[in-house]
């Protein structure tokens, strides 16, 4: 797994928050699998990348000066792991992260964190379009419940598979835990 970097996106304490205000989501697994590709980088002394999300909006969970902006406790990044603070929903707007990865010259991706619909999905894309060899790993992104246009309940799981159906082949390989865990064995 040479000139790989593992994405680490906005798994911030606002999603814990958000679930303790009632919102409900796929993947209960997700953490645990993305704690379990983090070790596994740390191990082998592959570079992280760190993506928090700075929401400009005062009342977001994930405003700076609020609790939520802070990593949960199992991400938190170690001496030389990179940290990308990013306002837009692609980890590349805004950031130094392209630059970061071209010169260390890393163009494979290990895309984790969340949510699938938002954050994730609009770096990976872009990562897809900017020449990156980019894998998405499906059990450890997670997304919520939504509302749509008009009115009707979208489950998370549905959300979730529609977006991975949406960037497989053309942006990402889509994966998982045991897959990305045994390319480096």
């Amino acid at each position: 797994m040479t000139n790989t970097a593992l994405l680490i996106i906005d798994v911030q304490e606002a999603f814990n928050e958000r679930m303790a205000l009632g919102h409900q989501r796929n993947n209960p697994n997700a953490e645990g699998n993305i704690a379990r590709i983090l070790a596994h980088f740390r191990q082998s002394a592959l570079p992280v990348f760190h993506i928090r999300h700075a929401s400009t909006d005062p009342a977001s969970l994930f405003a700076p000066e609020k609790t939520g902006f802070a990593p949960q406790e199992f991400v938190r990044a170690q001496a030389g792991e990179r940290v990308i603070t990013k306002t837009a929903n692609s980890s590349f707007i805004g950031t130094s992260l392209e630059a970061d990865l071209r010169a260390l010259g890393l163009m494979k991706l290990v895309i984790t964190g969340a949510t699938s619909n938002h954050c994730v999905e609009t770096t990976t894309r872009m990562a897809g379009n900017l020449g990156f060899d980019t894998h998405l790993v499906r059990d450890a992104i997670w997304t919520y419940d939504q509302i749509g246009v008009g009115g009707e309940p979208h489950l998370a799981n549905d959300i979730h598979q529609m977006t991975l159906a949406n960037l497989s082949g053309e942006f990402a390989t889509v994966t998982d835990t045991e897959t990305i865990l045994a390319l480096s064995k």
